[in-house]
């Protein structure tokens, strides 16, 4: 998938579609006419998209973990729980799967969030309580991230 850009806000309708903005489709232009992955996230409420390429290359990863280490297993259980394959329909939109929407509290009011090379599908009200929690410390979340201490000139 290429690096996207952009937060979304969108409505799923009652079947649990969602219409995917025209500024994403156009980002997602190389990657529209592959299946997508749709999974649970690891840390936050929400779901993640990966391109069917993006999940392949992450699947290569977790093969290469030992399996007769009990954790290993426990993580790829847990870390593919609930993963479904979708592709989105003719307009555009992406029908998510009940059982995740429940996960996700995903109801009416949805935000896609870009995560560099995935996509984030929030419920609107537990997005905007994440981004308000990580607002508090992220200059120090920054400074630890992406500060580099081996430039400093003294």
């Amino acid at each position: 998938m290429p690096h996207l850009i952009g937060t979304y806000q969108c409505k799923a309708d009652p079947k649990g579609r969602v219409k995917i903005p025209m500024a994403l489709t156009k980002q997602l232009a190389g990657s529209r006419q592959q299946a997508f992955v749709i999974k649970r996230a690891v840390f936050q409420p929400c779901l993640e998209l990966y391109t069917l390429d993006e999940w392949n290359g992450m699947m290569e990863k977790l093969n290469k973990l030992n399996r007769f280490k009990k954790k290993n297993n426990d993580f790829i259980r847990r870390f593919t729980a609930g993963v479904k394959v979708l592709e989105l329909d003719a307009t555009d939109r992406l029908l998510i799967p009940r059982d995740l929407a429940r996960i996700a509290h995903i109801d009416k009011d949805v935000v896609l969030s870009a995560a560099v090379n995935i996509l984030e599908i929030w419920d609107k009200a537990y997005y905007e309580k994440a981004i308000d929690e990580a607002a508090v410390d992220f200059a120090a979340l920054a400074e630890e991230v992406m500060g580099d201490d081996g430039d400093d000139i003294s």
